[in-house]
Parts: C-alpha cells; sequence; structure tokens
C-alpha cells in the first residue's frame, strides 16, 4: 500500500518524481491535439507542450491507455504520466485511469496525481485506483520494479473533511483488496484449510471483529456434510470460519458466504492439468469476505455484518467422495454426488443453511462457482442472481458505485427438475446448459426463511472468471488475483447502514 498525501502543492513545483495528468481525445478547438486535463494551474505554454508531446508520441486520451513523456518547461517534475480518461469521465474512469498510471510508474517512489476530482466522490475513486494500481505480490520474490511508495493528490483544500474522508475510505478499500489478492496468490502448498482460518484471526487482530472456527470435530459434530465431504480428500482437513463485525448499534444485519477451497483438483472427478493452473484461485470469494468484514470494520459501519468461510481443499485420494456418493447437507438435505468437481456449491450450501439460521435481513455469497460464467458473461463481468429482485438491485446499484462489473442474471424455476435425483433430495449438478443458473438454482436450496416465513433475500454473485487474470493486466488490475467482490460487499454495508 502507498501513502496516500493530501497536497495544496501548486501542480508547477511540486517535486516528485512523476506528474500523473489527465488526457482527453482531441476537440475541435485543436482538432488532432489531445486535450490535457487536470493541473489547472499549469501555464498555457507548459499546458500545449504536453499536448504537443502526447501527439508525438501518439497518446489519443482515450480510457486505458497511459504514455509517459519527459517533463517539460514549467514543470519541476522530469516525467510525466498522460493517462487517458476519455470524454466526460465518470468515477471508475478515473479509478482506472489513476491505476494504470500508477501501475505503470513503477520503480518511481514518490508521484503526484493532477486528476480532475470535481467533487470528493471523484478524489476517493483516484485515490483508490492509484492505491490500488501500486499493489505487488512479492512473498516468492522481490518485485521487478518496486511499486510506487508515496501517493500525493494535488487539491485545493488538503484539510477539507470530506476530501479527507474520501481519501481515509480509499486507503481503507485498497488494504482490504490487496488483503484479498495477497491470499489469491498465495500458493496452496502455503494456504491450507488450516491456514486461511489463522489468516482470519491475524485479520481480526486489533479490529471489532471476533473469528469462531469450526474444525473437522466441530463440523462433523454439527452435521456439515457438504464442507466435510468435499475436504476429505485431503491430508489437510477443512474448516468453516465465521467472522463477525457486531457493534451495539447495529439496526441491520447482512451475512456473507464465501467459498474457499484452497486448491481445486476436481477430485476424482479429475480436471485436465491445464484446468488446475489457477485452481489456487478457488478461494477468492472466501478471501473477498473477510477482506470486506476487515473494511467494514475499519470503517466502523454501523451494522452487524457476518462472514462464513467455508474452507476446504478438493484433493483425490482413497479417502475423496466419489460420484454417486450421497452427502447429508447441514441442515439435512441430502446430495447425489453427480460430480467431484461440483464442489463449490457443497460447500456453500452448508454455508448459506448456517448463515440462515441467524435470520440476517439479507444474505449474499461469493464464488467462482462455475466456467459457464466466463462463457456467457467473460473474464471481467461477474454474475448476479438472487431470490429477490429488489435486493439484487441494490447489490447491483453497490457494485455499480464500487465500480465493479456485474450483471443481473435469472434463476429460471424449470432448471430445479434437472437436479432431481433418484436416490436423494437433489443431485449437485443438472443440465450443462445454463451452468451457471442451474448452479445458482441448487444453493437457491439452501437458502432459509425468515421468522415471517418468506425466503431470507439472498444474492449470489459468480466471479469465476474476473477474480483470477492470466493475460494482460489492465487499469488498477494486476495479473493474478484481482480481490473482486470485495469493494461491493462493502459498499453493499455501506449503504445498509445509511453511509
Amino acid at each position: 500500500m502507498p501513502r496516500l498525501l493530501l497536497s495544496s502543492k501548486s501542480v508547477k513545483s511540486v517535486s516528485v518524481d512523476a506528474l500523473v495528468v489527465g488526457l482527453a481525445p482531441a476537440t475541435g478547438k485543436r482538432p488532432g491535439a489531445p486535450v490535457v486535463l487536470g493541473g489547472d494551474d499549469l501555464p498555457r505554454a507548459t499546458r500545449s507542450a504536453l499536448a504537443d508531446a502526447a501527439l508525438a508520441v501518439g497518446a489519443s486520451g482515450e480510457a486505458g491507455t497511459v504514455h509517459l513523456v519527459p517533463g517539460t518547461p514549467g514543470l519541476a517534475t522530469p516525467l510525466v504520466a498522460l493517462t487517458g480518461v476519455g470524454t466526460d469521465p465518470d468515477h471508475e474512469t478515473l479509478r482506472r485511469a489513476a491505476g494504470a498510471a500508477v501501475r505503470a510508474l513503477a520503480g518511481k517512489r514518490r508521484v503526484a496525481l493532477a486528476l480532475p476530482t470535481p467533487d470528493a466522490g471523484a478524489l476517493g475513486a483516484v485515490a483508490e485506483g492509484a492505491a490500488l494500481g501500486a499493489y505487488a505480490f512479492t512473498r516468492y520474490r522481490a518485485a521487478e520494479r518496486e511499486p510506487v511508495a508515496e501517493v500525493s493528490l494535488l487539491v485545493d483544500k488538503p484539510r477539507d473533511k470530506a476530501a479527507r474522508a474520501a481519501v481515509e475510505r480509499a486507503s481503507v478499500l485498497a488494504r482490504a483488496v490487496a488483503t484479498a489478492r495477497d491470499l489469491i496468490n498465495t500458493a496452496p502448498a502455503d494456504l491450507a484449510p488450516a491456514d486461511l482460518a489463522a489468516e482470519a484471526v491475524r485479520a481480526a487482530e486489533g479490529t471489532s471483529l471476533t473469528v469462531r472456527v469450526l474444525d473437522e470435530q466441530a463440523l462433523a459434530d454439527g452435521g456439515y456434510g457438504g464442507i466435510l465431504g468435499v475436504g476429505q480428500g485431503s491430508s489437510r482437513p477443512p474448516r468453516l470460519v465465521v467472522v463477525e463485525h457486531s457493534p451495539a448499534r447495529a439496526t441491520a444485519h447482512l451475512a456473507f458466504v464465501g467459498k474457499g477451497i484452497t486448491f481445486d483438483s476436481g477430485g476424482l472427478s479429475l480436471k485436465p492439468a491445464a484446468g488446475m493452473e489457477t485452481m489456487k484461485s478457488d478461494m477468492s470469494g472466501a478471501a473477498a469476505v473477510l477482506a470486506a468484514l476487515r473494511a467494514v470494520a475499519e470503517l466502523d459501519l454501523p451494522i452487524r455484518v457476518t462472514g462464513w468461510l467455508a474452507v476446504a481443499e478438493n484433493m483425490p485420494s482413497g479417502t475423496a467422495i466419489r460420484p454417486s456418493d450421497v452427502l447429508t447437507m447441514h441442515g439435512g438435505t441430502t446430495v447425489e454426488v453427480l460430480n467431484t468437481d461440483a464442489e463449490g456449491r457443497l460447500v456453500l450450501g452448508d454455508a448459506l443453511v448456517a448463515a440462515s439460521q441467524e435470520q440476517p435481513d439479507a444474505i449474499v455469497d461469493v464464488a467462482t462457482l462455475t466456467g459457464a460464467q466466463v462463457v456467457a458473461l467473460g473474464n471481467r463481468v461477474s454474475g448476479v442472481m438472487g431470490n429477490d429482485e429488489a435486493f439484487r438491485t441494490a447489490v447491483l446499484a453497490a457494485a455499480e458505485r464500487a465500480g465493479e462489473s456485474f450483471w443481473p442474471m435469472p434463476l429460471p424455476d424449470e432448471l430445479r427438475a434437472t437436479l432431481d435425483s433418484p436416490v436423494a433430495d437433489l443431485a449437485n449438478i443438472g443440465d450443462r446448459a445454463g451452468g451457471m443458473l442451474v448452479a445458482a438454482v441448487f444453493l437457491r436450496e439452501f437458502v432459509g426463511t425468515s421468522s415471517l416465513g418468506t425466503p431470507i433475500p439472498w444474492a449470489h454473485l459468480d466471479i469465476a472468471g474476473p477474480a483470477f487474470v492470466t493475460g494482460e493486466p489492465w487499469g488498477y488490475t494486476h495479473r493474478g488475483g484481482t480481490g473482486v467482490a470485495v469493494r461491493t460487499l462493502v459498499a453493499l454495508a455501506e449503504d445498509r447502514a445509511g453511509r
């Protein structure tokens, strides 16, 4: 995490290793030359020189582009990053522009940002993008270039209360996302279920969070057949981790449930070798839930939030579950396992029942659940399904505010029949067509009812593609674990808390 500073220093005189300014596409006033944005106190000659430099290196000002040019006369900094913001940038465009520039400036220690920030929300987005862009995972090797260590945000009123609050929130969110990314990027040999549980205990230190860990004996005593079944093929037993933020003044209760498969071989329904290469990321949902709980605590939100991390390692062995085995889930539902690689829904089913038993106002589960999600929505857009249209809409609104891309998907009732089993209450797989929706229909079976007898509002986030980047980085998103859904969960908690 870089240091985020608010500064009233002039763009002309700020002395840092690099200056970031916005660049927009050319307008009719000066055809062909992109428009330099930010830094309102830049002399006209300096602004014109930067526009000429942008033209010389082929910078268009389109969103997502970054070009580095030497500092020009009138600037104290030796290097300028021209980051494209497109036309009429919104908060997410600014977030990505800041992140892309700071990511491109790895190797520089101190950077100043002079991007358009007309309000505290825009300033927070820029700060957040910059902090996310400065991420590096260095557990196993030194970074090729050290990430930016200090970011100065150039503003007119650095002591403004709203500005300071926006930057502090950005710091909290970026730390949370970095926590999730670190966990996802950790090699699976170093992150057994017990290790992830220990990380949850560490994350709670110094906060209001409480942590309860159910080991294999407690899981057996509680009848958590899904989690135990998935984990029984591994020499490293499963865990259910319950993390809670429960302030005395809470007026609402949200439950977050995260899939935590620390490595997914597919079990006896073994994945092909290439299908396992990124399966350390199959605990991204649990990582997101844990990180979001830490952020909720740091922000001291006046809402009760309970996180359920369903953690297991799915391995093939002589003790692994077999296709056609029947598991008895927490709460008594029986499931015929037809494919041991459809394991995420089994651990989530147990956790959804347990979360429902506490009667929260609403439940959100987060999971790298299906390859069908990637087929349907690609690698940057996650799917949202649910049993309550109003709550699904609230989740989507939180995601939009957070700057994360989610898309609403249906839960067709006719898909439930495809999960029928001749020997159990249901099977763990149904029709291959619409696989993302079928998996969500399975999960819906484990969402409980409220004290009024109506289903607890529930949303399912399938983040299979966006959780892990194997291709080129973009915006504030790096290769490897992304920490997707952390910011959406926090925004949803803020909305429910009236923040």
